[in-house]
């Protein structure tokens, strides 16, 4: 297939930015310290963002920076300075929702391509008209479209007007993440960036005369997780987005670990490179491409809207907890040929005789059992219980600097 199909991935910080571009995505999308939707993000201040976009470039690999938020008068007086800074760093383009953002943009940095948020709830193929005339480049899809949805929207608008959409990760309860039980419950605003997740609590309901009797809303116990939704996968249906007409596949998760980033980008990188080399090759490896993304945490998988209107099967209403079945437990820091020890930045406690596997970002993944290890004084150890210990650890074969260690979690979380 020629069509080229873009894999944007998640920045919450500048590791994660180099671990997404080292493991496949073909762009990733940052938020600086202000003007983005994640404020739990670590983010970028500007020189962050400039070595993550020198990096990011020099591997081929375009930056979008989030300008998403619905900005108050306030925000404006900041504004037009950090677009016109984004555009001397190198951004490949921004993400904006509000239209008063929108025209500060096209003021103040008139040649910065634009992307519309899902933020700005894009349904239709009017709308996605309507940003296109005004010089948006792209269209990030709002998250509750049905992919024949979707494919209407681009049988109606220029090829030259590229769409987005969510193929991975966290689902939010509200409508196009348009929502206020964060502000309401926690004085925190979710359109701010400082969303602190009530969708994630637990609830029991209050009847109004009887206000310290609290009653579970099912026949359980232990309460429920009303608005606790299942995580989007769609690796299992890349053909039927690119049918759609989709040219970017984007995964949530800046404020995930660098693992679930490493993981999730490989595992798709691998998927949309089989099905553009031959379908055949993909439909037949969709199992293993499940088995790899389960290998970092998730609450279940649902395809979202993109089928039709999610049912009660796509929420989780016992827990909030995620699956853990794999640990990350060290990255790599260097190696050595010579001696066949590579330098190990420990994560998570391993020791002596445990079976892992090294995820590489260049290469197969492969396992094998640790059987000699040392400390950075050169003594021999048989366990690394400490956080960010530095291990030399043999391996069987060569790994790089930034490839993960994982092994299968001792005691894993699973939900029933």
């Amino acid at each position: 297939m020629d069509k080229k199909i873009e894999l944007l991935a998640p920045a919450g910080d500048l590791e994660k930015l180099k671990i997404a571009v080292l493991y496949g995505a073909d762009a990733v999308y940052l938020g600086g310290t202000s003007f983005g939707l994640r404020a739990k993000a670590k983010n970028f201040d500007h020189e962050q963002m400039k070595e993550g976009i020198d990096f990011a470039h020099e591997h081929g690999v375009k930056v979008y920076v989030t300008c998403n938020i619905f900005a108050h008068n306030e925000d404006f007086a900041e504004l037009p300075d950090y677009l016109r800074d984004l555009e001397k760093l190198g951004a490949d383009a921004i993400l904006v929702a509000d239209p008063g953002v929108f025209a500060t943009a096209r003021e103040a940095v008139p040649s910065m391509d634009i992307h519309i948020s899902t933020q700005a709830n894009n349904t239709n193929y009017s709308s996605a008209l309507f940003w296109h005339k005004l010089g948006a480049k792209r269209i990030v899809m709002a998250r509750e479209l049905s992919l024949n949805e979707i494919k209407t929207i681009s049988e109606n608008i220029p090829h030259v007007l590229e769409i987005e959409a969510f193929v991975h990760g966290a689902m939010c309860i509200s409508y196009s993440g348009r929502c206020l039980l964060s502000n309401y419950l926690s004085g925190r605003d979710a359109n701010k960036g400082a969303c602190s997740h009530p969708c994630r609590w637990q609830y029991y309901v209050t009847e109004k005369t009887r206000p310290n009797e609290y009653m579970p809303i099912v026949e359980d116990d232990r309460g429920t997780y009303i608005f606790n939704s299942k995580d989007l996968c769609m690796i299992e249906h890349i053909p039927d987005l690119v049918n759609a007409g989709i040219t970017s596949l984007k995964i949530e998760g800046r404020i995930k670990t660098c693992f679930y980033v490493g993981t999730v980008v490989r595992a798709y990188r691998e998927a949309i490179n089989d099905y553009m080399k031959d379908p055949k090759l993909y439909e037949s490896k969709k199992e293993y491409y499940i088995r790899e993304i389960a290998k970092a945490s998730y609450r279940g998988f649902t395809t979202g809207f993109y089928y039709g209107k999610p049912s009660d099967k796509e929420q989780i209403y016992t827990t909030s907890s995620y699956i853990r079945t794999y640990d990350f437990i060290g990255m790599v820091l260097d190696y050595d040929e010579d001696t066949g020890f590579a330098l190990i930045e420990q994560r998570n406690k391993f020791v002596l005789g445990d079976e892992v596997e090294f995820l590489r970002h260049d290469g197969e993944i492969f396992s094998q059992k640790i059987t000699e290890m040392y400390n950075e004084e050169g003594e021999a150890v048989s366990e690394a219980p400490h956080p960010q210990q530095i291990i030399k650890l043999r391996t069987d074969q060569k790994v790089e600097k930034w490839d993960m260690m994982r092994k299968e979690a001792e005691d894993p979380v699973t939900l029933e």
